[in-house]
């Protein structure tokens, strides 16, 4: 291997051998110079770099010319020559305290990969100044980055350093390492996301994810700035993808649960962001509009997998809003496409009606009863309800009239108030609609002998929908009603209660105002989904000679997706014990992961799939626990102003911990400086700690000889 060398390192010497240490080994080896490069075009563009800055990078004691060859330092070669170092340059590699653990042999011009002393620590050559406070980028190959350092340092003036893994394959290994002392940055595509980010997962690491490779966007002209603010740009933090959303800790029905919004995704995701943006209304209050539309169309052509059967994707929602929050505005957008498609099916039966009666008004006798015999009645096709009661709903299932409905008002004292939940009658209407949740069945037995008897008595395989938001005064009063919770009804319900915008609420922009929802593209592109999902039929809901859907029932997508869920339901299992969360409401919990695979479900049906997957059954209980939060808030939950010795741990465990990064703490620290009465009670502080990794605001580790906490990321955002 040839290279042109500068006249002052052309002298030979023997072999080196590293056993006196790197650092003395470094001291025998001159910078390299211009001229030895070769013109290599990747060195000469690190070696003039430095010529483009206020603060030149400190190239002779990073780049080396390597005039002999230099023994391997560890590994079961350690002491052998490793060939083909002499005459190149060495690129001197750090650990994450910025000192020399290795030497790349980099041979200018050369095709062959830069040969590394020793791979066994996580290393990397560093462009820039560790130990200035400047930010860490990540990248696997030194061209790429030149080319970011010389982006970001010289073009538009920031501080940063950049971690180069010489080898591609070391790269999550470096990462990692360098992750332990401050947040690495590395910069992906929405096509190379899972492939670089996976492998990453819990690393106190950020990427910087977006359409366009990022340095074809620096290379037309973009800044840093401009790029983060661009819509498609993501920043994925890579610590929180190993962690849960923290459960709360204490029942104070004052301090709303924060809406999981991530636990959508794709279109249904902006759909709720642009309803909360449009209504100003709580994002907590659109999710819940959204999931009554879709499981409105939904429970028609689907059910839920729950053991060996299945069951209705029909869904119980009431949620809390006071009068003038936007509740009729959410829900005018979430419902656009469902309401304008019962006008249309109404008007049709109007015609349908008026032609049969113009028939039946001309014909007499034996014609009369042949065409009553065989043209029946039209029946009214409406199967959305705002202002009803629950009878009439009931009677139209037992006759036949419909098999799918759903009970959807912004007031929801018409329910909760109404005649049906007064009196005698309460009990057997809660009752019914229970069963009609669990199983689709209903029934209802008259006496036959006065002029409205009925026949019929039961429907099966019909599903009914409830949505109800309503103002406190009138939820408070239900969901701590003693029947309601008896009978069970409460106990099927998703419940958000989210705190109200108004006082907060912005009128007065002019921009605001011009925006119309209606001309919204993601709520364009939704409201096109949900007209496909309702007419025509999906392909893949064949229909029956009698013009009814078979409902599919959505299946797990493996067993992973299988094992998830009853990983998920185990764990609500295990809270009902003596002592844990759910202890008295057994009746609730019970119901929560039949709830979560209603919502996988229709998540599915809603982006065309028949088959649930883990990240689907994972969102949905995200869902469930907001659900669950929100109903222990009304739980004999009275605010006292004090905190439990699970909050005052948590709270002192996120201050101690959010000057670190990343953010952990050692157990010894805990045990001696916790508040009281943790503090040197070591059965009492591991029980707390316990209980906060059940909650999910912990993780407890074993780090050699030493216990370390680590606090969940999502606590200190």
């Amino acid at each position: 291997m040839t290279a042109i060398l500068d006249k002052s390192c052309t002298q030979q010497k023997a072999p080196t051998s590293n056993s006196g240490g790197l650092v003395n080994i470094l001291a025998d080896f001159a910078p390299a110079t211009r001229q030895a490069l070769a013109d290599d075009s990747v060195l000469t563009n690190l070696y003039d770099l430095q010529h483009e800055l206020d603060k030149p990078l400190q190239l002779d004691k990073t780049l080396l010319y390597l005039d002999r060859d230099i023994s391997i330092t560890s590994g079961e070669l350690a002491g052998e020559i490793a060939q083909n170092t002499a005459n190149t340059i060495g690129l001197v590699l750090v650990n994450n305290q910025d000192q020399p653990v290795s030497i790349a042999s980099y041979a200018p011009n050369s095709h062959n990969k830069p040969f590394i002393t020793d791979t066994a620590p996580p290393c990397a050559f560093v462009i820039g100044d560790m130990s200035q406070d400047s930010d860490w980028w990540a990248v696997d190959n030194l061209a790429d980055a030149i080319k970011l350092y010389t982006h970001l340092t010289v073009s538009q003036g920031l501080n940063i350093s950049v971690l180069v893994s010489i080898n591609a394959y070391q790269f999550n290994d470096m990462v990692r390492h360098f992750s332990e002392v401050q947040t690495v940055t590395i910069a992906t595509t929405i096509v190379d996301k899972d492939k670089v980010c996976q492998p990453l997962a819990g690393v106190n690491a950020k990427a910087i994810v977006t359409v366009f490779d990022l340095l074809l966007s620096f290379d037309n002209g973009q800044s840093l700035d401009e790029i983060l603010s661009d819509p498609d740009t993501i920043t994925h933090d890579l610590m929180l993808d190993i962690w849960g959303e923290p459960e709360p800790l204490a029942n104070d029905p004052s301090k709303p649960t924060p809406y999981p919004i991530d636990a959508w995704q794709g279109l249904l995701k902006q759909t709720i962001e642009r309803i909360a943006y449009h209504t100003q209304t709580p994002l907590a209050m659109a999710g819940q509009c959204v999931l009554g539309a879709i499981a409105h169309i939904g429970q028609r052509f689907i059910n839920a997998p729950f053991g060996h059967k299945s069951m209705p994707a029909s869904l119980i929602l009431i949620t809390e809003g006071e009068s003038g929050s936007g509740k009729s505005q959410a829900m005018g957008l979430s419902h656009f496409k469902i309401k304008e498609h019962e006008r249309q099916q109404y008007e049709s039966y109007l015609l349908l009606l008026d032609e049969w009666e113009s028939q039946k008004t001309t014909l007499k006798g034996s014609e009369l009863k042949d065409f009553l015999a065989n043209e029946p009645k039209p029946q009214n096709p409406i199967t959305l309800f705002d202002d009803a009661t629950i009878e009439p709903i009931l009677d139209k299932f037992i006759n036949g009239d419909m098999n799918n409905g759903s009970w959807s008002t912004d007031e929801a004292g018409q329910f909760f108030n109404g005649h049906t939940m007064k009196g005698d009658t309460a009990g057997n209407a809660l009752s019914a609609l229970t069963k009609l949740w669990s199983d689709g069945q209903v029934s209802r037995v008259r006496s036959q002998k006065n002029a409205f008897a009925n026949a019929r008595t039961h429907a099966y395989d019909v599903r009914m929908t409830l949505m109800l938001m309503g103002q406190r005064v009138i939820l408070e009063q239900a969901l701590t009603d003693e029947m309601m919770n008896q009978q069970g009804f409460l106990a099927r319900a998703l419940i958000a209660c989210p705190e109200s915008l108004q006082g907060k609420r912005v009128w007065n922009d002019d921009h605001r105002r011009q925006i119309d929802p209606y001309s919204d593209p993601v709520l364009i592109a939704y409201w096109q989904r949900c007209h496909i999902l309702l007419d025509p039929l999906p392909s893949n809901v064949p229909e029956t000679p009698q013009g009814q859907p078979n409902r599919l029932t959505v299946r797990w997508a493996d067993r992973q997706a299988e094992q998830a869920f009853y990983e998920r339901m185990q764990a609500i299992e295990n809270r009902q014990a003596k002592g844990q969360v759910l202890e008295y409401l057994k009746a609730y919990a019970s119901r929560m992961a039949e709830n979560a695979s209603r919502i996988a479900s229709l998540m599915a049906f809603f982006d065309d799939r028949k088959v649930i997957t883990a990240d689907d059954i994972n969102r949905a209980f995200e869902l469930v626990e907001y659900s669950t939060s929100e109903r222990l808030r009304y739980l004999d939950a009275t605010p006292t102003g004090e905190q439990n010795d699970s909050e005052k741990l948590s709270c002192w465990l996120v201050d101690k911990a959010k000057s670190k990064n990343p953010p952990m703490l050692n157990r010894s620290y805990i045990y001696n400086g916790s508040p009281k009465p943790m503090r040197k009670n070591n059965k009492l502080l591991q029980n707390e700690l316990d209980m906060l990794e059940s909650a999910g605001h912990i993780k407890q580790e074993t780090e050699g000889k030493k216990k370390v906490i680590y606090i969940n990321p999502k606590l200190l955002m």
